[in-house]
Parts: C-alpha cells; structure tokens; sequence
C-alpha cells in the first residue's frame, strides 16, 4: 500500500507495557515519473513511492525498507557511489542515497549496506524553487562526489559531497555553482569525467529546447558551456555518459548516448584532438558541409575534443523516456572495462538493447523485451543491474518489470519475481474470512490480493509475501471494500466512484493458487467442483468482469476483431491461470479477474463505505452526500441481494460503518460530526431496524470507528487529533466512556483486537493523518494513560 508522507509505529501504550511488533511485509506502487528509479552498486533499488523513497531487494523479490521524510511527491533518485564508479566500489560498505520532490527539496540518505541500516543524513539548502526533475553524478575520489540537480524553476545546480570513511557523522554537501538554463528548463543530465584531464569534469544536459547542452568544469564546481548538439527534433528526455573506451588505435573516446520524444536515440562520440589554437580558430570560421558533419569542437583544460554523431538508432515507435549504458566491469585493479551495449525504454512498452554488430560495426537491436498491459502507456524507465545480468523497468501502471538473462550459450531473458503495491492512496483494505490473504483496494483503480507465499523447496518453510491476484481492474477509482463472511466461496463487494457496488466471487483459478501459496488446504478446497467459473474477462470499457466458465463455449477474440478490424475496444482473452510459483505483473493484469456476480442499484453518488456483518447475511453501504436523504445507509440481504432497509440519520457523508460482533447494532460516523448506533434484527422478510442514539461525538470530522469484540464498547476517532471510548447501556443510549489524550494529528483509522476476554482487555490501533500508528492496552473499556511504549521506527 502507498506509504505516507511519514511511517512509523509507537509501541503499545498504557497497562501491560510495550508490544513487539515487527514489518512482515511493504507493498508500494513506483510513482509515475521519468527519473525516479536507480539501482544502486549495492545491490538496491530506490524508488518514489508517493512522499517516501522505498528500497527493494532484487534477489529477494521484495521492499526492505521506506524512507519517510518529504512533504511531497518523490520524483528522482541517485546512489552514490554510481554503477559508473567502479574502481570507487571495491569493499565498500556505506553508500548514499540522494532523492529530490516536487517541494524543490533534495534529502541524502546514509546506507550501511554491511549491518543493514539505513538513516537520514540531512536535507540539502533549499536551491530551487520548483519541483526537482533530476539528478546525475560521479564519485572524483574515494571520498567526494560531485553531483548536480536540474529543476523545472529553470536552474541547474552543482553540488559536492564529502564523506570520511572513518568518521561516524554524517557526509557534507555543499553546493558549488547555479546555472541557470533559461525559460525552457532542462529535465535529463548526465555527468562524466573527461579522460586524461585530471579531474576535469563534463556535464550534459537536455530539455525542452531538443538541444545537448555540453558544459565543460572541474572540483571547483564552475562549469562553462563548451557547445550544443543539434539533431533531436522533440524534448530530450535521457542522457548517459559512458566510461571511456579505447577505440582501436586511437585515445580513449567518450560516448554520449540521447533519447527524445522525437522517438529515436542518437550516440556521440568525443573524441580527444591534440590540434593547435589556430587550426582551432580556422575551424570555427569554417561554416561548410563537413564540419556540419564533424561536429562541434570544444575545449577543456590543455585538450580539443571533437564531436560527431556515431549513429542514429530508430526503432521504438513512441517516446523514448530513458537510455543507459550498460554498467562497466572491473578488470583489474585500477581499470574499468565499457561494454558497448545501450538499454532503452519507451511509451511503446518496449525495452530494447543495443549493441554493434560485429562485422560492420553498426548499431542493431539485439534483444527486445515488453509488457502487456490495459493501458495504452509503456515504460518511464529501464535500468541495469550492476552485473548486466538483469535489466529492470517501472511503467505507467506504477509497476515494476524485470528480465534476467539465464541462457548458458545465448541469451535468454526471462520474468524475473519483483514487488508490487498501488500507486495511488489506498483507501480500504480487509482480511479475508480465515485470514489468509489481505484485501486491498486503491484510487488505482485496482483491487489487489497479497498473501504469504510458502515455498517448499527453499529449506526452513521461507515465506514472502506476494501479490497473488487483482480481482478487480476498474475504471473508476475505488473507495471502499468489504470481505462477505460466512461459509461458501470467496466472495468481496466494492465501491468505486460510480453510484453502484459491485459483488465478486472466487474463480476456481485462484482457489487453486491460493492452496499452492499457503501449501494448505483451503476452507472449502472440497467443493471445488461446486465452482464452475474458472476466471474473468476484462470488458471494453473497463468496468464489467464477464466470468470464463470451466465448461462453456468461449468466443475467440479473432470473430470479435472481424468485425471491427479497427476497433481500439477489442482487447485478448485472458487466460486464467493456476500458479505454482508468485505471478508476474504480466499475469496480474491479464489473468487473475474475479468475475462480477451482481450489482447493487440504489444510491444517488458515488459509494463512500460498505461492511458487511459477520454472519454474511446483510451489507451496509453508504455514498458521498451533502443532505439527509442522500446521506442514508442502504441495507442489502446477501443472496437476493435485494436492498432490505434504508436508515436515516446523518446530514452529511457516513464515513465508516461496522457491525457490532454479535450483529444487533450497526455503528456509523459521519463528516456531520455524529455518530448514529442502529439496532439490527435479521428477519425473514429481509430486516429490522431503528435509531438506538445519535450524538455529536467531535468537533471535527469523524473518520474511523471500531467495536470492542467482546462487548458493546466502541471507539470514535476525528479530525480533532481526539480517540474516545464509548458503551451501550441498556440498548437504548449511548455513554461516554473516556477520552484518550490528544494526538499529534488527525485520526483517519481504527482497528480495535481483543486479547482477553475475562477481562475485556484488547488492543486499540490508531492510525494518524502523518503516518503514525500507535497502540494502545485497553482494560475494561478504560485505556491507561501512562505511556510504557517504545518508538520502533518502522515505516
């Protein structure tokens, strides 16, 4: 799920001391934006993901850890020490982490990758006034690093980084020098040191202006524009440096690769020209057909560099949002060897890798690598493992794809295991009825199923969590979800933007995987044959699931597409599937629907809460309102499905709703400030019901509510930054209990577990507008003041 602006979890407070509590599992989306991947030296992934940068493990298939501390969107990342930095990575064992948001705001982040520990560093001087779009840099020495940051307020600045191995403290940057670009910002970079020069550096940057802007400096920080590159004819969107290479018997060149809107990639080549000053000066004045073809000169320090266009490579058919060289390789001690191969990634949903051909020399695809997706949007980026074993993108859908090449003799490039989570706020989530799988759904538009995978070839039973199904991709975003209890299949009903809930049910597909991920049989693994729907299709339009059945003609997509050969509705069949090992996002997508059973009509807006009570018998929902009438809970009987009761009470939005455990009252809260307690009776003409109280409850919105499971206790939690407990006397009022003391920031989520029942003990989770979740002891309806809790620090 989308981590907030700021995580953690505070131990438990009051009677009983603290509670240990540790992360099982981190499920994120990657934010939509071109530069917001990296994958560092030391083996991690950094990504945006929302307010937080979150770090994954390739090997693992897994999010370690996020980073909370913007205020606002992540939008780029960089390791420090590169890829690039080779010679610099030897035995290393501290790397930083330097990550720029849409605040203007860059923060430096400390990785111990030996102990595993990851802290803050510091936030950088505030240098742009505008959201920070990209970051390049190199390590000059085994301890200082110059890096620079371009931002859409027009400015380019360059930064130095100076950290002592042996000190414990934090790095220094400081910044050295502000370019600024004009009207038409830059939004790629790409940093090199200039061979043979000492130091000196060259930085390349490119924008909106479809020109290369070269400019040439040193560890001083002051960089002078040497020349510009002409040849793109649309926004310059990537730019790469390679090391230098030695090409034959000439001195080492350096190659800069380019990628643009305008759908192709342009490789320059620098070469190093020994020339005098005055064939220099003779070459400026020459304006003719063949320095237009040679290029630009330009100077650093004692040497003449010579520019030329080393080829043009066409093949993408969308934008090319992202070009890289591949990482070198250490050949001895003290040299670097360049592999002369390119990876890009396009809109086009296409990932392609380059390399000349060995003959001629000319620059071909050698290996193209995609995803099939509902969106008609590709890939923001591609990256290199730092071996060249992998190759990783993240697309529109904020996911994330990886290829690994395991052929012996030839290359052979396979789905590779990588973490998933939404891209957008989750906005509800739910257990399934026995706890197997969590339920969650997203202003994403999607509904997700995560689960412990167990895996039995793997010694000591490891589990990792996994996305083991999307039963619902909509297109609307959705608002609410609530798991239907009771016996039988597996069955959840969701709200979106739309004024109508939607019922699924478990495809026979996925009850098998889930009895593979858990290696158990499933609660109802003896009726399988009772199921006769095996999966889901995807409608044109994005709104209806039509179920598969296991049993039934199927209509090929080919009689679909005769008759509307150029329809852009027409999308393929899925394909469900029973997984034996975690699904890929390829198989997300397309093969793991739920089918929708049925549609509850009735309300005037769009849905806001639903919960179902813990039999399975009766649904409750509620939409987003501005008045009474529309302000009212609809009740559904389970199986007709027919709406049995409409309660009125509140004036404004019911926010959250839950059934008391034994399911005799119905708790609603509202923006109206109040909160409403409903007696339930199930009959058989459908149900009864009537206000049992209503109060003013906060002085703010109220958000979240949550019954005690062992009696009539309830608790609210507001706007207010206020928790209170509250009690049902006699089923006819409502008391207040106790107030808990006033939090840091607006409560927005409730979870109340019980632990004990003799003596009505429980836990109460608070969760906060900042992030923060706290828990606390609750004993007799009563929560204990005294804080014995201990901060844990967990995002």
């Amino acid at each position: 799920m989308s981590p907030p602006a700021a995580g953690g979890l505070a131990g438990a407070r009051g009677e009983g001391g603290g509670a240990g509590v540790g992360r099982v599992f981190v499920g994120a989306g990657c934010n939509r934006v071109v530069n917001n991947v990296s994958w560092g030296a030391c083996g991690l992934v950094a990504f945006g993901a929302q307010n937080a940068v979150a770090l994954f493990s390739p090997l693992r298939g897994e999010i370690v850890t996020t980073l909370p501390g913007h205020k606002a969107t992540v939008n780029c990342t960089l390791w420090l020490p590169t890829k690039k930095d080779v010679l610099q990575i030897r035995s290393r064992e501290r790397h930083y982490l330097l990550s720029g948001s849409s605040d203007g705001i860059i923060m430096a982040w400390k990785i111990d990758s030996g102990k595993g520990e990851w802290t803050h560093a510091l936030q950088l001087p505030m240098m742009h006034k505008k959201g920070v779009t990209c970051l390049a840099g190199r390590m000059v020495s085994d301890t200082v690093s110059i890096f620079a940051s371009t931002s859409s307020d027009g400015t380019v600045v360059i930064w130095k980084m100076e950290d002592e191995p042996t000190s414990v403290g934090s790095c220094e940057v400081s910044c050295l020098h502000s370019i600024s670009v004009g009207p038409k910002p830059m939004v790629s970079l790409s940093l090199a040191v200039l061979p043979g020069q000492g130091g000196h550096l060259i930085l390349a940057m490119g924008g909106l202006d479809h020109k290369v802007h070269i400019y040439c400096g040193d560890q001083s920080g002051k960089f002078i524009k040497a020349c510009q590159l002409k040849g793109h004819s649309d926004w310059i969107r990537s730019l790469d440096f390679s090391l230098p290479v030695m090409m034959g018997s000439e001195e080492h060149s350096l190659f800069l690769v380019s990628s643009s809107q305008d759908r192709t990639i342009r490789i320059w080549k620098m070469n190093s020209d020994a020339v005098s000053s005055a064939h220099t000066t003779s070459r400026k004045e020459d304006i003719g057909i063949a320095s237009y073809i040679e290029g630009p000169l330009f100077v650093s320090g004692n040497t003449h560099y010579q520019v030329s266009l080393e080829s043009l490579l066409v093949g993408h058919e969308d934008w090319v949002y992202s070009v890289e060289w591949q990482p070198p390789t250490l050949l001895t001690d003290d040299e670097a060897h360049q592999p002369m191969s390119i990876l890009s990634a396009s809109m086009d949903k296409m990932m392609m890798i380059w390399k000349p051909e060995k003959n001629t020399g000319l620059w071909i695809n050698s290996v193209t690598v995609g995803e099939l997706s509902h969106s008609a949007l590709g890939f923001y980026g591609g990256h290199w493992q730092p071996d060249g074993k992998s190759i990783l993108a993240h697309g529109y859908g904020g996911s994330f794809h990886m290829w690994r090449d395991v052929g012996l003799g030839s290359e052979n490039w396979q789905p590779q295991i990588v973490p998933s989570g939404h891209f957008a706020p989750v906005s509800d989530l739910t257990w399934s009825r026995s706890g197997e799988y969590l339920l969650s759904v997203s202003h994403d538009q999607t509904t997700r199923i995560f689960a412990p995978w167990r895996s039995q070839v793997s010694p000591g039973d490891v589990t990792c969590w996994r996305e083991i199904a999307r039963p619902q991709i909509h297109g609307h975003d959705i608002n609410c979800v609530a798991f239907i209890q009771g016996t039988g299949n597996h069955r959840f009903v969701s709200g979106a933007d739309e004024k109508v809930s939607r019922v699924f049910e478990a495809p026979l597909s996925f009850l098998k995987t889930l009895q593979h991920a858990t290696l158990l049989k499933t609660d109802n693994s003896g009726d399988f044959d009772n199921v006769q729907v095996l999966g889901a299709n995807m409608s044109a339009l994005g709104l209806s699931q039509k179920p598969i059945y296991t049993h039934g003609p199927r209509e090929t997509q080919s009689s679909i597409s005769n008759d509307r050969p150029d329809s852009m509705e027409t999308i393929p069949d899925a394909v469900p599937t029973v997984f034996t090992e975690p699904p890929v996002e390829d198989q997300l997508a397309w093969n793991t629907l739920w089918p929708e059973t049925h549609k509850l009509y009735g309300h005037g807006n769009e849905l806001f809460s639903i919960c179902c009570d813990h039999e399975g018998k009766i649904i409750a929902s509620s939409c987003k309102a501005q008045s009474a009438p529309v302000a009212e809970i609809w009740l559904w009987e389970v199986g007709t499905w027919k709406a049995v009761g409409r309660l009125q009470s509140h004036n404004l939005t019911v926010t959250q709703m839950e059934f008391s455990r034994d399911n005799a009252f119905l708790l609603s809260v509202s923006r109206d400030r109040h909160l409403s307690v409903f007696s339930i009776r199930k009959t058989d003409d459908g149900a009864e019901h009537h206000l049992v109280a209503k109060l003013e409850a906060h002085k703010r919105i109220i958000w979240a509510c949550s019954w005690n499971p062992f009696s009539y206790e309830f608790a609210t939690g507001s706007r207010d930054k206020t928790v209170k407990i509250w009690c049902v006397q006699d089923s006819s009022s409502v008391k207040l209990l106790v107030t808990l003391p006033q939090f840091h920031d607006s409560v927005t989520a409730l979870a109340w577990t019980g632990r004990d029942r003799a003596s009505n003990a429980g836990i109460l989770a608070i969760g906060m507008d900042n992030g923060m979740i706290e828990l606390w002891n609750i004993s007799g309806g009563r929560a204990s003041t005294d804080s014995s809790g201990s901060d844990y620090g967990e995002s």
